[in-house]
């Protein structure tokens, strides 16, 4: 795992050149046959004096259409976008060879609206493998995930007419119980599923658990059952690999066979930017023959998406570096540790990953007025909630961490 930092300023040269490879409509230029795709000069002053600082600001006003996978081919979806879609193209090979430790340009993939869209798409593509290579109908293909997995499985498996097949967990370690996934994938084949995509969450939201990849992927592989697995990594992927050097969630670990993570999450950048990573020869099952007025067509749920998008996660990766990175996630880390010891001091229990910046509390230690104080999640909005969450980022300053932990002392020492 090792790219080099890069300064500001090789960082803003880099992405005004590729803003120059792409075609500016307002040059002389006889574009006849392209929608303008620059945001409307009337609202949006495209010469700021700013912008010529603000590589990111004049991706946006740009505005470049990244849509398609520029992994697939070295020729560009839109040749008018050539420069800027090739930093998406660098950016995919960045995270999945040097993040997921995949073989070269053995990963296609690309930067998605969200996790949720990312997560959505890996189903979408199993899905059509299953219908494609086995002849599977609907309903014979499972979604398996664990009931502390994001909305949108369920949503996933709304959209896509799969069936979900949600494990328990147990209520103290957050991992997916054996009898559990013995017991509901019994009763499902029993039902007439027989085909499997398994969900592994790299981070639950609210826990911040980690799912055991190797024992899903052992389980379905003794099954001898047709199955694909799917990382969940839209919290931990951009911290978990940093803090777990033995982590089993890699491209080299034969069951990972695609993964989410997001950017708007550790790496801090806009909305909008979830990626999508899978290994070579899966995306075609989702190729849209019908978007024949696109060189190279579609492969992606969004679409038409913002290049800016792709262009922020590029920049701080490169602006950090491989050893930036990892020192900015061990002191979130280290931060997070300091925390769990005085929660353990004080007899209040928790739950948390040792490699993530995610501390779950039992809510029976607060008062939901703490909790709200200090914006805390709780597990349920709906009924009495049991968990309340602690995230740890760069924002949270120490005294902030202090102020908290000195009022639940106080409740503490009460009950």
């Amino acid at each position: 795992m090792y790219w080099k930092k890069l300064s500001h300023e090789q960082v803003k040269e880099r992405i005004f050149k590729a803003l120059d490879q792409n075609l500016d409509y307002r040059g002389d230029h006889p574009i006849l046959g392209i929608p303008g795709t620059y945001l409307d000069t009337t609202e949006f002053y495209p010469d700021a004096p700013f912008l010529k600082d603000a590589p990111y600001m004049s991706a946006m006003v740009r505005n470049p259409n990244h849509i398609g996978v520029h992994t697939l081919s070295d020729k560009s979806v839109l040749e008018v976008f050539e420069g800027t879609q090739k930093i998406e193209k660098e950016l995919i090979k960045l995270v999945a060879e040097e993040i997921f430790n995949g073989d070269p340009n053995q990963q296609d993939g690309y930067v998605a609206t969200g996790g949720t869209e990312a997560n959505i798409q890996a189903m979408w593509i199993y899905r059509n493998y299953f219908i494609k290579e086995y002849g599977a109908r609907l309903g014979e293909i499972g979604l398996v995930y664990s009931q502390d997995s994001h909305y949108s499985m369920p949503k996933g498996a709304n959209i896509l007419n799969l069936t979900s097949i949600i494990l328990e967990v147990d209520p103290e370690t957050r991992q997916i119980t054996k009898e559990s996934l013995e017991s509901k994938i019994k009763n499902a084949m029993e039902n007439g599923i027989k085909y499997f995509i398994v969900i592994a969450n790299l981070s639950t939201t609210m826990f911040g658990s980690v799912d055991d990849i190797d024992m899903l992927g052992d389980f379905f592989t003794n099954m001898n059952t047709p199955f694909k697995l799917h990382v969940d990594a839209a919290y931990g992927g951009f911290i978990y690999p940093f803090t777990n050097p033995t982590s089993r969630f890699t491209f080299q670990n034969p069951y990972m066979n695609s993964i989410t993570a997001d950017g708007h999450k550790m790496l801090q950048t806009p909305y909008g930017t979830g990626l999508f990573l899978i290994r070579k020869g899966f995306i075609e099952y989702v190729k849209t023959d019908e978007a024949q007025y696109i060189p190279g067509k579609d492969y992606t749920i969004s679409g038409s998406r913002s290049g800016a998008n792709a262009i922020s996660m590029w920049m701080i990766l490169q602006i950090h570096g491989s050893e930036g990175w990892k020192y900015k996630m061990e002191t979130l880390c280290d931060k997070t540790e300091r925390i769990c010891k005085k929660l353990e001091r004080m007899g209040v229990e928790y739950f948390r990953n040792p490699y993530l910046n995610i501390i779950a509390i039992k809510a029976k230690y607060m008062s939901k007025e703490l909790a709200q104080k200090y914006y805390l999640v709780a597990n349920t909005y709906e009924f009495e909630p049991e968990w309340y969450k602690i995230v740890v980022m760069p924002h949270v300053k120490p005294g902030t961490i202090d102020s908290f932990l000195m009022e639940l002392e106080g409740e503490v020492k009460i009950k």
